[in-house]
């Protein structure tokens, strides 16, 4: 079944169906109208109807969830159409962001907040001009096809997604094989570091997918550091895992071997490969209780 077109809603636009739309773009390369959809967008399965329309009927390419009841799981436009490409569980698993936007387009910024356990204000003082220019130029269009850079953009921001979650196992199944989990000793309990060794598969992107493993391994509160190849140099990346306090890489700024470390402590980069070396300077890196 090939697409024609994808429709969604005029006026403003949020990160729900800018999102959901890339996706579908990405997929079928077909243009995007921003109006409202007639009866036979509804009934023409070639035409995706997205954040708009009343209907949530994937055999006919509808994706709306405005007419779901008040007390309906929340779902938005994005959850909808990745659960029709089959990558909704693990983009929920996986994708930190999907879950406070399906919140936000669907509860509302004050219960977002409240979820998140965040000031409401800081919602709003998260937004970068990124988000603003996009969802602002998307919104501004009638029409969108492969010449309009704002659908280009979109058509890259679909591929990374699909491309992050459907390689995603394969890469978590390579991560079981090649990462090792080192004790480093100190005066108190000892440091644990999740460390993977170079390799040309995954030399495009070599952290990917790190944060992921963890959590899937069930490591989130064994872990404190990650050591990784730079994706910059022939050494390697010293970052805390969910910026862990016990480590201060500050503290080993002056060693010839570290290329940089940040002022606030939570990476390094270092141009040592040898592993007795990094297991070392995670040590030299250690806040000890009272230092």
């Amino acid at each position: 079944m090939t697409m024609q077109l994808i429709v969604t809603h005029p006026g403003s636009a949020h990160k729900d169906d800018f999102l959901a739309c890339s996706l579908l773009a990405h997929l079928h390369g077909v243009p995007i109208e921003r109006r409202e959809p007639t009866d036979e967008d509804l009934a023409n399965p070639l035409v995706c109807v997205v954040d708009v329309g009343g209907s949530h009927d994937p055999q006919q390419s509808n994706f709306d969830h405005h007419q779901f009841p008040r007390d309906a799981p929340p779902l938005c436009a994005l959850s909808l159409v990745l659960q029709n490409m089959g990558l909704y569980e693990d983009a929920l698993s996986f994708c930190a962001w999907l879950r406070p936007a399906e919140w936000l387009d669907t509860l509302g910024p004050n219960e977002t907040a409240k979820l998140m356990g965040i000031p409401r204000t800081a919602l709003g003082e998260l937004n970068s001009p990124l988000d603003t220019t996009l969802l602002n130029r998307f919104a501004k269009q009638t029409e969108l096809d492969s010449d309009s850079p704002i659908y280009q953009v979109m058509c890259m921001v679909g591929q990374d997604i699909v491309d992050y979650l459907t390689s995603l196992r394969e890469r978590l199944e390579y991560l079981k094989g090649h990462c090792q989990y080192w004790s480093i000793p100190t005066d108190n309990e000892p440091i644990q570091a999740l460390f993977l060794e170079r390799s040309d598969v995954l030399a495009d992107s070599p952290s990917l997918g790190i944060h992921a493993f963890v959590h899937r391994e069930g490591k989130q509160n064994d872990v404190q550091a990650l050591v990784y190849p730079d994706q910059r140099g022939e050494g390697y990346g010293l970052t805390r895992y969910n910026d862990n306090q016990r480590l201060d890489f500050s503290q080993i700024e002056a060693h010839d071997d570290v290329r940089f470390a940040h002022k606030r402590g939570f990476v390094a980069k270092v141009t040592t490969t040898n592993p007795s070396r990094l297991k070392q300077l995670l040590a030299d890196a250690v806040v000890e209780p009272g230092g």
